[in-house]
């Protein structure tokens, strides 16, 4: 596939399309005073990342962001997703803020708003200051007011110039990758951290709604990711495997915040590590707010496990996969958009805040053909479509990602980005999928 069977005009009126990005995967942290992230420290540990690379100077956005966001406006989106970095803006992740980093924030917004581009803010995409990891990071309930205080200095700064902001992306990456699998920063795995973490992360998320609504903001959001959990069969062993691994992955974030209660699946294994008196952070977790965002990638077709809590296990299955294993399954996004409004959301605005593919794209003769990325966001836009025929409120799409970047564990090996980044001259070049869909986007 070369081109896209749509046009912006198959959407509605009021339908945005966007891309994304996050700092430490583009900014390159060593740049304009930024403190040391837990990222460093475990991107510095052998046998955590490939190669052992970090986001030291990643696609050096801090200095080409205007050349970045040339792009992102010349493909015809209204929208640009960005992430700030808390250590960027308090290098001590508390106390005085860097100057600099505030400027950065800054400029880029301005840049932005130049461009005709609406700045969509995420406070948190996982570049937790060292010295608050040091102090427990997550695990600490005290996080929920370093956390608001970081919100509070930055939007401060920006925040009457934002689209949208949601607090924190991918809760289940921050809480359950990190501390429970341990494949992401702080590198855990420990039940009684997880459940902290991911509690806590809550409690942060809504601490941040208080501080931004206290600051007059609207268009307030929360990013959840999810997988569909495929039982493996129908023994009522995998269903109940099936139903364990969405209620953690799934329900448990959208439930504390959309419900104020964590789906009982979830509770079996991780309620006697929960914090004393944790109901009573409900108040604060369901702090209303005025959109949904849904992060889609795959599926997991998932199995029976006779191992230790949570008893599941993550299987092969069938389908076509990305550069990432994962298997492409649009039909779980259209699942999700249908079952989040059904279940929780009702009539709030749906954001797909991030879809798209990693794939092994090579630079030939100065093109870069992606004809798999061009499929992969055809068939996935067909399902939004779907559901907005169906009723499902869903306003927007942003593809990640803008640029291929830095890819956390992985380095710099897979290639997620709607433009080609030459990582050792950081030449941009864009993909034959930034160029369909700007025919696409821009088509009168």
């Amino acid at each position: 596939m070369t081109d896209f069977t749509f046009t912006r005009r198959d959407f509605p009126e009021d339908f945005l399309f966007g891309c994304a990005t996050s700092s430490y995967q583009i900014e390159g942290h060593q740049y304009g005073g930024a403190g040391p992230t837990h990222w460093d420290s475990f991107a510095a540990t052998p046998g955590n990342v490939v190669r052992s690379e970090d986001g030291a100077r990643a696609c050096d956005h801090y200095h080409r962001f205007e050349e970045d966001l040339d792009l992102a406006a010349a493909a015809g989106f209204e929208c640009y997703r960005f992430s700030t970095s808390w250590a960027r803006v308090l290098p001590e992740g508390r106390g005085t803020p860097n100057a600099e980093g505030l400027d950065f924030y800054d400029r880029l917004t301005d840049a932005m708003l130049e461009r005709g581009l609406k700045p969509c803010a995420t406070l948190y995409h996982w570049e937790l200051p060292q010295p608050l990891a040091d102090m427990g990071g997550w695990r600490n309930r005290d996080i929920s007011n370093w956390f608001a205080e970081f919100t509070e200095v930055i939007m401060s700064r920006i925040g009457d110039r934002m689209y949208s902001v949601a607090p924190i992306n991918e809760p289940w990456c921050v809480g359950w990758l990190s501390h429970f699998l341990g494949h992401h920063a702080p590198g855990l795995r420990d039940i009684r951290a997880t459940a902290r973490a991911m509690h806590h992360v809550l409690l942060s998320h809504g601490r941040a709604i208080e501080v931004m609504r206290g600051l007059g903001m609207n268009n307030l959001g929360a990013v959840f990711n999810f997988e569909w959990a495929e039982p493996l069969d129908q023994s009522a062993q995998a269903q109940a495997a099936a139903e364990t691994y969405d209620a953690i992955y799934n329900r448990f974030f959208l439930g504390g915040v959309f419900k104020g209660a964590y789906p009982e699946a979830a509770l079996r294994g991780l309620e006697p590590h929960l914090p004393q008196g944790w109901q009573d952070d409900f108040a604060t977790i369901t702090q209303k707010v005025d959109w949904c965002g849904l992060n889609y990638y795959t599926r997991k077709v998932i199995g029976p496990d006779n191992g230790p809590w949570p008893h599941y296990a993550e299987l092969v299955g069938e389908l076509p996969t990305t550069q990432m294993g994962w298997e492409i399954y649009p039909d779980g996004l259209y699942k999700f958009l249908k079952r989040t409004a059904e279940d929780y959301t009702g009539g709030l605005p749906l954001i797909v805040t991030e879809n798209g593919m990693a794939n092994p794209d090579v630079l030939l003769e100065g093109e870069v053909p992606d004809a798999a990325r061009i499929a992969y966001v055809e068939a996935h836009l067909a399902r939004v479509r779907q559901a907005i025929a169906e009723g499902v409120p869903v306003k927007g799409y942003f593809l990640w990602s803008l640029l291929d970047n830095y890819e956390w564990a992985l380095g710099y090996e897979k290639r997620f980005g709607l433009v080609h980044v030459d990582f050792e001259t950081l030449k941009r070049t864009p993909k034959a999928s930034y160029r369909a869909l700007q025919r696409a986007l821009t088509a009168s």
